[in-house]
């Protein structure tokens, strides 16, 4: 194949470019805040799920406390009328009767409140495990969000990045011999596709060449297209090749 030294030295730009593409492709595709954006929705996964067991534990905790209010509500509402009673009584043995059934109702009076301190604090105690478990979710959440917030911004510039070397891509090839660019395609798809000629070292695979292979070289037009005996790639020479 043959072709101008010209264009054969714009496939140096264009690798670059397509270097430069692939970066840009992959900080599009795989912003670097992804793994910890899906750390932390694991981790707030979890969050969510011992919160919804803190809450319920919660939950319980305060049913139980209304429902040792309404029994000390009752017993209390017992006592007011066994003392009215006792109170408007001419009967000695109604009275007596009265008497016992009042120091039950205090005793039961005295448990219930006992029961309901400890369930108190039971409920307070939730209350501060619900709160520092949603204090732990909000910070996760915060993170989660601005971590998004930078993905997304590193999506969009990489995006436009991407866009605009493919336009700058474009240009450069448009006077480039189509056979010459499908070459470089091919072997770029399968490896490395050009490398400079730098002091009788191919730029390319980074080996130096054999006297004879140079020889070969010198020997060539510039206009034909040339590759590395080493890695295949198209072998472009300019002066510092030092043929």
């Amino acid at each position: 194949m043959k072709a101008s030294p010209e264009h054969q030295r714009i496939l140096l730009d264009v690798a670059e470019l397509d270097r430069r593409i692939q970066q840009a492709e992959r900080a599009r595709t795989t912003p670097a805040q992804g793994p910890r954006i899906n750390e932390l929705v694991k981790e707030r996964q979890e969050q969510l799920r011992e919160l919804t067991a803190l809450t319920g534990a919660r939950d319980d905790a305060r049913t139980e406390l209304r429902r040792i209010e309404s029994d000390v509500k009752v017993v209390e509402q017992r006592r007011t009328r066994d003392t009215d009673r006792l109170a408007a009584s001419t009967n000695a043995k109604d009275a007596q009767a009265f008497e016992h059934e009042l120091a039950s109702l205090a005793k039961r009076v005295s448990d219930l409140e006992d029961i309901e301190l400890e369930v108190m604090s039971r409920v307070e105690a939730a209350d501060a495990a619900v709160a520092t478990q949603q204090a732990l979710i909000d910070v996760t959440t915060a993170e989660g969000s601005e971590l998004t917030a930078q993905a997304k911004a590193a999506v969009a510039t990489a995006t436009a990045e991407g866009e605009q070397l493919n336009r700058d891509r474009a240009a450069i090839t448009a006077d480039v011999p189509a056979e010459l660019l499908a070459d470089y395609t091919r072997r770029a798809s399968r490896g490395i596709a050009v490398g400079l000629l730098s002091r009788g070292t191919c730029e390319g695979c980074r080996m130096m060449l054999s006297g004879t292979d140079l020889n070969k070289i010198r020997q060539a037009a510039p206009d034909e297209v040339l590759t590395c005996p080493e890695c295949g790639a198209i072998l472009v020479r300019t002066d510092e090749s030092g043929l």
